[in-house]
C-alpha cells in the first residue's frame, strides 16, 4: 500500500513538473490574475515580450500597462469577466517598457471560487501591421484608379471636343472654291486624319467602358444571403459584443450589384456600428430593403455615439478622414464603402446625431 501511494505521488509530481515546464517554454502569454486587477502570476513569454520583469509586472496594476486608448474597453471586459462572462478573441494594446506598442489577442475564463482568471494571450501585432498595410494598399489602389480613370476620361473629352470643332469646320468648307490641286488634297488629307482620331477617341471609351463593366462584375445579389455570409464570418466580434442585428428584407429581396462590394459595405457598416457603440450600451443594427419612388434603397441604422454632423459635413466618406478617437480607427471604412457605392452609379446618405446613433441610406442604380 506504501509503495502504491508513493508511486501516486510520483506520477502527481511528474505530471506537476510538465505542467510547470510548458507553463515556463510556451510562447504564447500565460497569466494568471486575480479580480483586484495585478497579475498573480505570468510566464517568462510575458515579461520576453513587454520587457519588464516579472517583479515590475506582478507589483503594478494590469492596467498600468495597457494602451491609453484602450484602457476603456479594458476596462469594460475586466468587468465582464467578473460577471463571469468568459471572453474570447479580445484585442487590446499593450505598451512594452521601451514604448513599442503591441497587440494582444485575449482568451481569459474566470474561476469565480478563487476570485482569478486564467488567460491566454497571442502577440498579433505583425497581423495587425499586415492588415493596416493591406487596407492602405488598397485604399491608394482604388484612389490611384480612380486619378488614372479620372484623367482618361478628362483626357479623351477634351480632345474630342477639338476634333469635332475641326471637322464641323470641314463640313461648313466649301472646296469647289479650292483650284489648287494640292491644296485640295491637303485639306482631303486633315479631314481624313481628324475623322480617324474621332474614330481612335471613340473606341478608347468604348474599351474603357468594357473593362469597367469586367471589373465591376454585376449580379443579381441575394441581401439575406450576402448579410449571413458576413456575419458568419464576424461571429467572434457580434458574440463578444453582444450585438442584435435585425433585418428585414421583404420589401426588396436582391438587386443588380457586384457581390463583393456588398459584402464589403455590410462589414465596414456592421463592424463600425459594434466599434463605435455607445458605452454600457449593447449595439443593435437594424437593416431593411425599401421601394421609394421606384429606387431601391438599403437603410443600415445603428445606435452608437454617431457624428456631429455640423462637423463631419461631406468629409465623412473621404480617405482617412477620422471622426472618434478609437484605438483601430483608419479613417478607410466609409471611404471604401463609398467607393463601392458610387462606382456602380449608386449614392448613400448619412442622417446622424451624436450619441444618437447612425443611418445609412444606398440608394442603387438600379
Amino acid at each position: 500500500m506504501i509503495r502504491a501511494n508513493q508511486q501516486l505521488t510520483d506520477t502527481a509530481i511528474d505530471s506537476f513538473n510538465k505542467f510547470e515546464k510548458f507553463f515556463d517554454l510556451s510562447a504564447d502569454l500565460l497569466c494568471v490574475a486575480g479580480f483586484d486587477g495585478y497579475f498573480k502570476r505570468i510566464n517568462p513569454a510575458v515579461s520576453a515580450l513587454l520587457g519588464y520583469s516579472q517583479k515590475e509586472l506582478l507589483e503594478r496594476p494590469i492596467n498600468d500597462f495597457v494602451f491609453q486608448e484602450d484602457k476603456q474597453a479594458t476596462k469594460i471586459a475586466r468587468d465582464d469577466l467578473r460577471k463571469r462572462i468568459p471572453l474570447f478573441n479580445f484585442e487590446n494594446r499593450y505598451l512594452t517598457k521601451e514604448g513599442a506598442v503591441v497587440w494582444l489577442l485575449w482568451t481569459s475564463l474566470p474561476i469565480e471560487n478563487d476570485k482569478q482568471v486564467f488567460a491566454i494571450a497571442k502577440n498579433i501585432t505583425h497581423i495587425k501591421e499586415l492588415e493596416k498595410e493591406r487596407n492602405q494598399n488598397l485604399a491608394d489602389l482604388i484612389k490611384i484608379n480612380q486619378n488614372f480613370k479620372k484623367l482618361t476620361y478628362t483626357a479623351t473629352h477634351d480632345l474630342r471636343s477639338p476634333v469635332n470643332n475641326l471637322l464641323s469646320i470641314f463640313d461648313l468648307l466649301d472646296t469647289t472654291t479650292v483650284a489648287d490641286a494640292d491644296t485640295l488634297e491637303y485639306i482631303q488629307l486633315i479631314e481624313m486624319t481628324a475623322l480617324n482620331l474621332k474614330e481612335t477617341l471613340n473606341g478608347y471609351v468604348a474599351l474603357l467602358d468594357k473593362n469597367n463593366e469586367i471589373n465591376e462584375h454585376l449580379e443579381q445579389v441575394d441581401f439575406k444571403t450576402t448579410l449571413q455570409e458576413v456575419i458568419t464570418s464576424i461571429s467572434a466580434l457580434i458574440d463578444n459584443s453582444q450585438a442584435k442585428i435585425v433585418s428585414d428584407f421583404t420589401a426588396l429581396k436582391d438587386v443588380k450589384f457586384n457581390s463583393a462590394n456588398l459584402k464589403s459595405i455590410f462589414l465596414n457598416l456592421i463592424t463600425n456600428a459594434i466599434k463605435y457603440s455607445k458605452v454600457d450600451t449593447l449595439p443593435e443594427i437594424t437593416i431593411e430593403s425599401k421601394m421609394v419612388d421606384d429606387k431601391k434603397q438599403l437603410i443600415i441604422n445603428d445606435n452608437g455615439i454617431g457624428f456631429d454632423m455640423d462637423v463631419v459635413k461631406d468629409k465623412i466618406f473621404g480617405l482617412h478622414q477620422k471622426f472618434h478617437e478609437h484605438a483601430d480607427s483608419k479613417g478607410i471604412g466609409l471611404y471604401l464603402v463609398h467607393n463601392h457605392i458610387t462606382s456602380l452609379g449608386g449614392t448613400i446618405t448619412v442622417d446622424s446625431k451624436q450619441n444618437h446613433g447612425t443611418s445609412f441610406t444606398i440608394t442603387f442604380k438600379d
